[in-house]
């Protein structure tokens, strides 16, 4: 399928509605998922960390 111009591109021939918004709707399922998992990673190092303290502090005593 070729265009003639850039707004015809975006039209996609009457279906460009429905075209852009399943491309913005898999991004933003995308992204919550990296950020998602990014959070989740830091709050377990973390978890981890605050494990090792305790444990390094409870053998010292």
């Amino acid at each position: 399928m070729s265009f003639d111009s850039v707004p015809e591109f975006f039209a996609m021939g009457g279906h460009g509605l429905y075209v852009w918004l399943c491309y913005a709707t898999s991004l933003v399922v995308v992204l919550v998922n990296v950020l998602t998992v990014r959070h989740q990673r830091r709050a377990a190092m973390r978890e981890l960390a605050d494990q090792q303290v305790r444990a390094g502090a409870g053998g010292a005593s």
